[in-house]
């Protein structure tokens, strides 16, 4: 009965999962009400602004429309438009957000900065949450499609922060939808998420493995083009102010911490939280890394469907780059959601239920639990990937499937 209660979780069902997202989608909206309704002047009671990390977007924006773009990598020219930001009181501790983001994204953050901060966050959330909320209905027809989406826990913290996952969400699912249709097109998606470019590790092997080359030259075009955009439009000096602030980014905000152990998801800063070295936290990060590039790889060379190979690579491109924060955890609404139609269709595997449920809630407990010295992510996110290669590995080829399927429908008549 326990084996039972795990491995096929009756208790998941369409009923209980309805209720589950009813539920958590009416706590987002009464936690953001009383949220905002607590934080005069966009402060909130933990003396951070509303939509915290969008802070770093808006002061960066700034600098460029002040034609001083290389300034967002300095980092008190940068804190100094922050504090310029909002009606801080005088002598509170003001909290500084950096930016680390290729001189790409200014280009999206200068217009946003014509506003003020709270209604260019309002704007930055309005018009990157359709793009999440369409790839998540071209995956899933169902009519409870829109509400499956919002009650996701990721989207929750992804508001919370005024962050860019629903745009990376939206562009990394679009492109996966369109490569077999529309390649060029989903090579342009895939381009622009040159943006974050932590998430672009596993793109060019796997195109080069199927052999999408379409997709592949139109996505290497993209990134270029919006590369040399913002070098014509902001000048040199940014990309060297860029490329100069790597070595800071990785020393203090990685290997440091100075994010904290328990908002970084990845294998490395699971290393490092349970007291590993730096040295030791990157062999760890690097076999786990090839390990999962490998399986990716294997699941893109057989003859199964995007779902699966989809699935698989957004997963192993969350366990791939070595900084990964939970707001980014809004990419396994993909490979949920391609699991979950894969499931439905087929049925789903002994056990899957109960790992897409635990993945589904991973956004939401993951940093308390991280908090507690205990790095769930990777674990989880792993479990994940093995869930999908059991998929692959059980999943006949076409002609294979449609034999069988005559023969039985053969002997049934028979």
């Amino acid at each position: 009965m326990r084996c039972e209660f795990l491995l096929q979780a009756p208790w998941l069902n369409e009923a209980r999962v309805t209720a589950y997202a009813r539920i958590f989608a009416c706590l987002y909206v009464v936690a953001a009400i009383l949220w905002i309704a607590l934080s005069p002047g966009l402060i909130d009671p933990q003396g951070k602004p509303i939509g915290t990390d969008f802070m770093d977007v808006w002061a960066a924006g700034k600098l460029a429309l002040a034609g001083e773009p290389a300034a967002a990598y300095d980092y008190a020219r940068h804190y100094e438009i922050q504090r310029q930001a909002l009606p801080w009181q005088e002598g509170q501790q003001v909290p500084y957000f950096g930016w680390h983001y290729p001189p790409l994204f200014l280009l999206v953050a200068a217009p946003l900065a014509l506003l003020p901060y709270g209604i260019a966050l309002a704007v930055w959330m309005a018009a990157t949450l359709p793009a999440y909320l369409a790839m998540v209905r071209s995956i899933i027809p169902f009519r409870r499609w829109f509400l499956f989406a919002l009650a996701f826990p990721a989207v929750f913290v992804n508001l919370g922060h005024g962050q860019n996952g629903f745009l990376t969400a939206g562009l990394f699912g679009a492109g996966l939808m369109l490569l077999e249709r529309r390649p060029i097109l989903a090579g342009i998606f895939f381009g622009l998420l040159a943006y974050k470019p932590q998430f672009g590790l596993l793109l060019p092997l796997v195109l080069v493995v199927g052999r999408h080359w379409r997709a592949f030259f139109a996505a290497a075009a993209t990134t270029l083009a919006a590369s040399l955009l913002s070098y014509v439009v902001l000048g040199a000096e940014v990309w060297q102010a860029f490329f100069a602030s790597l070595r800071l980014t990785r020393t203090y905000v990685l290997e440091q911490g100075a994010t904290g152990w328990e908002k970084i998801q990845s294998v490395f800063a699971a290393v490092r939280m349970l007291g590993g070295g730096i040295e030791t936290a990157y062999a760890v990060h690097v076999a786990i890394a090839l390990i999962v590039t490998f399986a990716v790889l294997w699941i893109w060379r057989r003859p199964v469907g995007m779902p699966l190979k989809g699935a698989a690579l957004v997963t192993a491109t969350l366990m791939t780059t070595p900084y990964v924060l939970d707001y980014d955890l809004i990419l396994l609404a993909i490979p949920i959601s391609f699991l979950t139609m894969e499931g439905l269709r087929g049925g789903f595997l002994n056990g899957e239920k109960v790992v897409l449920f635990a993945v589904w809630l991973l956004p939401l407990v993951s940093r308390e639990i991280g908090s507690a010295g205990v790095p769930v992510a990777p674990v989880l996110m792993l479990l994940l990937l093995a869930t999908i290669l059991r998929r692959a590995a059980e999943t006949e080829m076409p002609e294979q499937g449609s034999r069988r399927a005559m023969n039985q429908v053969q002997g049934a008549v028979s």
